[in-house]
């Protein structure tokens, strides 16, 4: 790939997309405007010549029954939420593909009739192909956020980086900004300090993944349609969490 100032920073990310960022305004479900402007941006990112992997949560479908789930055994919860983000991945790779970018489903599950199984060499060769490949059913075991799938994925295919999107908030800050008017935004921050301070990065099994491989986080505000393609391009966009950061709060 030819260097220049359009050229893209990295060769293949790991795009993690929470359930609620596929709900738009809905108090849950599914909104298809939402749906289609994230698989723009995600089609323009791989027309540039990134790879491509995305994981996906099930927040908008699992907050739909999580009141049923009260009392509910904790394995049997997970499982229903991986079948969750099965939905969500089958959603979003119709959306993809309306946008003329070919794409496969991995499930850590057996779903054969929908989504391949998740086969490491399989889903870096789809990858080399040019494919965007969505990884659903978390890492096919309970106890186990999707989180925690994103950080194993991101490191099984090699990819560069994690691009960790967030709904509403520009990164990460120092407490939670919608019930704390002191919270102050922190631009860059080091895994093991995010860790320390139990900030809202991911969890904190994730984060020690990323933090003993050296794996950097982008942080960063989805409402804004160019953020992908920004940090893509190596411009300075939410949060950067990794092994060299300081907290600049």
């Amino acid at each position: 790939m030819t260097e220049s100032a359009d050229s893209p920073k990295f060769g293949r990310i790991l795009l993690k997309l929470s359930g609620e960022a596929l709900m738009g305004r809905l108090d849950y479900g599914t909104d298809g405007e939402e749906v289609d402007r994230i698989a723009k941006q995600v089609a323009a990112v791989r027309e540039h010549g990134v790879e491509v992997a995305i994981v996906v949560g099930a927040g908008n479908i699992y907050r739909g029954i999580d009141g049923a789930a009260k009392g509910m055994d904790r394995a049997t919860g997970d499982y229903m939420g991986m079948l969750a983000t099965v939905l969500n991945a089958l959603t979003l790779q119709d959306a993809l593909e309306r946008h003329r970018q070919h794409t496969r489903v991995m499930s850590a599950i057996d779903v054969k009739e929908v989504a391949e199984p998740y086969i490491r060499r399989r889903a870096m060769r789809h990858l080399e192909k040019g494919r965007i490949v969505i990884f659903a059913a978390g890492t096919g075991n309970p106890f186990f956020t999707t989180d925690t799938a994103a950080a194993l994925r991101a490191l099984e295919i090699h990819a560069e980086a994690i691009l960790m999107a967030k709904n509403g908030v520009e990164g990460v800050y120092s407490a939670d900004p919608a019930t704390d008017a002191t919270a102050q935004f922190i631009p860059a921050i080091s895994h093991r300090e995010a860790i320390e301070r139990g900030l809202r990065v991911m969890d904190s099994t994730a984060l020690s993944l990323c933090m003993d491989n050296d794996l950097p986080i982008y942080v960063f505000n989805m409402a804004d349609e160019r953020n992908i393609d920004r940090i893509v391009r190596g411009e300075q966009v939410g949060t950067l969490v990794s092994s060299a950061a300081a907290s600049s709060s």
